[in-house]
């Protein structure tokens, strides 16, 4: 042992740091992104507004014919709709569909994406070969005519946990068109890992092809993953609110930031409120989303956590 050092961790009687985990630097670099920590305040007091949305004294469906189109007030923060129902609590209702939809979608994509990705790069041949030429296909859909379509069947449709166009209905709709870029994200990641040394001594050991997929390669992929299941709420959050806008997303009098803004496009030179604080939810959230994204990207990238590039 070096006469400097003794078992007790330090050198020269001066204590030695331990080293940092992955998780440790990662969060460092998350951190230093100044527009991830501020999507990330924002994001969390959307959330928190819409959940406390309850403790609002109005009721978002419930008519109030005296107090039709008042503007922002006191009273009133965002104003009041056509029906004269309180704005801000419409607003924050709709944050819980809009939001809602977003968290499905990722839920619904990842649990497509995922396995076929991973089973596309890791057997490759014939099977790599059906899989991307069905993602191929589904990717060519042109997306919004595909999107309105099937909403439509839907809406009419008679399944058992589908009814109308609800959140589960909106939902299933955006993850038919979404799983494919989160499979291809996967099958990437797969053909990269899975010819590395640990791969094939796990292979050479005998380790069966689901305990290298989920204990090995998939492991590998949660950043990358994280990061396009963060930027896909943003993005199932705005296609949602363009199905509702266009009438084929969330029905009235179920309140989405998308279908208030459809109901405000008649009056917008003359009451712009009841497209201004909508429209201006869905920017702070997707603008959010996509900042954290970002530094998410930057926070799970290995080579500059362990090369700790600045």
């Amino acid at each position: 042992m070096n006469s400097n050092e003794n078992p007790l961790g330090k050198i020269n009687n001066k204590p030695v740091r331990p080293p940092e985990t992955m998780t440790t630097l990662a969060w460092k670099r998350f951190r230093r992104h100044p527009g991830a920590v501020a999507g990330s305040i924002i994001l969390t007091l959307l959330i928190l507004m819409t959940v406390f949305a309850g403790l609002s004294p109005y009721d978002p469906e419930v008519s109030d014919i005296k107090n039709r189109y008042q503007a922002p007030s006191l009273e009133h923060p965002f104003g009041t709709d056509g029906l004269g129902r309180d704005l801000l609590t419409r607003t924050l209702y709709g944050g819980r569909v809009s939001m809602s939809v977003g968290l499905m979608v990722v839920g619904i994509t990842l649990s497509i994406g995922v396995p076929i990705g991973s089973i596309a790069g890791y057997y490759g041949g014939w099977i790599d070969n059906v899989l991307m030429r069905v993602i191929d296909a589904t990717l060519s859909i042109p997306s919004l005519m595909f999107l309105i379509l099937l909403a439509a069947i839907l809406r009419e449709a008679e399944l058992p946990f589908v009814k109308g166009n609800s959140v589960m209905t909106i939902a299933v709709v955006l993850g038919v068109l979404t799983w494919p870029t989160v499979a291809r994200l996967v099958r990437a990641v797969f053909l990269t890992v899975r010819e590395t040394d640990y791969v094939k001594a796990a292979e050479a050991l005998g380790a069966s092809a689901p305990r290298i997929i989920l204990r090995e390669i998939l492991p590998n992929g949660f950043g990358p993953i994280i990061v396009e299941s963060t930027l896909g709420v943003g993005y199932a959050i705005m296609e949602e609110s363009g199905l509702s806008f266009l009438g084929f997303g969330i029905m009235p009098p179920t309140p989405s930031w998308g279908n208030m803004l459809n109901n405000a496009q008649e009056h917008l030179s003359t009451y712009p409120w009841l497209a201004i604080f909508p429209g201006l939810m869905i920017f702070l959230t997707i603008i959010s989303v996509n900042y954290i994204g970002d530094g998410l990207r930057d926070a799970l990238d290995p080579y500059k956590i362990l090369g700790k590039i600045e």
